[in-house]
């Protein structure tokens, strides 16, 4: 994220450090992490399973013990620091609320062991309860709520508490795609208002695309990327990382120099054009959306066109991928487009079609 980005979120510098971070669990190992997260940042943290993705979370909240390393916020350790003291607040995907209490007071159950006075405590609740719009549902008990209701009171039950840092381990998981997209817009109303650090841990990209100003890519115990949204996204350091956030077109050529900072790949016969300095074996990424797809070849500014048949159409949702592979080496590219534009230019399997993409849009690695 930008300083001045930075600057307009009230974001300074390092809320949250993490140093040489080693722990061992059973069959999980960990080792030698290092991250650092800023003040009113919004990081997500993807990967597989199995990555150790919660337990980096729970070991920040306190739950784990490290076997070396240190953690710090705001400056100060609290490495061996009792959780309720850390002033970090954890939400996990099944809510966790109090069955036996009401709304209001599991929302203010944080509060009351504080020893903030009754009057504080629903003055507190009402507001919190508000802003996520749960507000007349103090009253009711947790079973008789929705998914998506019991979630918000467990972050409202969470945030009451003012926490210096907020962990939310995939808080969206287990609710429908509507209920899921509502809460993502109250998390990013929530944290716009409040400036609380987040770091949240997700499989859904569109919490990526929505909320993230940073995400860090686990796998196998270790941080492989840390980086913006486009930073990771579009410019992965991995064929792994490239794979796991859908680039889908990830091909293997060879890279040659074609004068003013522009590359030449020839991937097995077909020559593309990128920007990069790059010289021999590398991988090749271009993202669906990316490439635009059209039945005559396009006159642009736009470096590569590739003519190739259409092989598969793959409705999904509100776009389809359409799989094309082109006439000399037979790569096959994957385009996405609306539904509406695949009728309008009436593209069937075994037309031929055109794909157009600029250098910029090829990412060398």
């Amino acid at each position: 994220m930008s300083e001045k980005g930075n600057a307009d979120r009230g974001v300074s510098e390092n809320c949250l450090t993490i140093e040489n971070f080693s722990i061992t669990l059973g069959d999980f190992k960990a080792e030698n992490l290092n991250l650092k997260v800023n003040a009113g940042e919004y990081c997500i943290i993807i990967g597989p399973t199995g990555a150790g993705k919660t337990i980096l979370l729970e070991t920040i909240a306190g739950i784990h013990r490290l076997k070396t390393g240190r953690i710090y916020l705001h400056g100060r350790d609290i490495t061996d620091m009792p959780p309720e003291l850390r002033g970090i607040g954890i939400v996990y995907q099944d809510y966790m609320l109090f069955p036996h209490m009401t709304i209001g007071d599991n929302i203010a159950f944080g509060l009351k062991q504080r020893g903030v006075s009754r009057e504080e405590r629903v003055r507190k609740t009402a507001e919190i309860a508000n802003k996520l719009g749960i507000g007349h549902l103090l009253g009711r008990y947790p079973q008789t709520l929705s998914g998506g209701e019991k979630q918000r009171a467990a972050i409202a039950r969470a945030v009451i508490l003012r926490p210096k840092v907020l962990l939310l381990d995939e808080p969206l998981s287990a609710l429908d795609n509507t209920t899921r997209e509502s809460l993502r817009r109250e998390l990013k109303k929530l944290h716009n208002e409040m400036h609380t650090t987040i770091i949240h841990i997700t499989h859904h990209f569109e919490d990526i695309y929505s909320l993230a100003d940073r995400v860090v890519v686990m796998r196998e115990g270790s941080i492989i990327q840390c980086g913006s949204v486009d930073e990771v996204v579009r410019k992965p350091d991995s064929r792994f990382i490239a794979d796991f956030t859908g680039m889908e077109n990830v091909f293997s050529g060879i890279c040659t120099p074609a004068g003013n900072e522009a590359a030449e790949i020839d991937i097995d016969g077909l020559k593309i054009y990128a920007v990069s300095e790059r010289i021999g074996d590398v991988n090749v990424g271009i993202r669906p959306e990316e490439l635009i797809i059209s039945k005559e070849k396009l006159t642009s500014s736009a470096r590569n066109s590739v003519r190739g048949e259409v092989i598969k159409i793959t409705d999904n949702g509100i776009f389809s991928k359409i799989a094309v592979a082109e006439e000399i080496s037979g790569t096959v590219f994957t385009a996405a487009l609306t539904k509406q534009s695949i009728e309008s230019m009436n593209i069937g399997i075994g037309d031929t079609v055109y794909l157009t993409f600029k250098a910029t849009a090829v990412h060398v690695f």
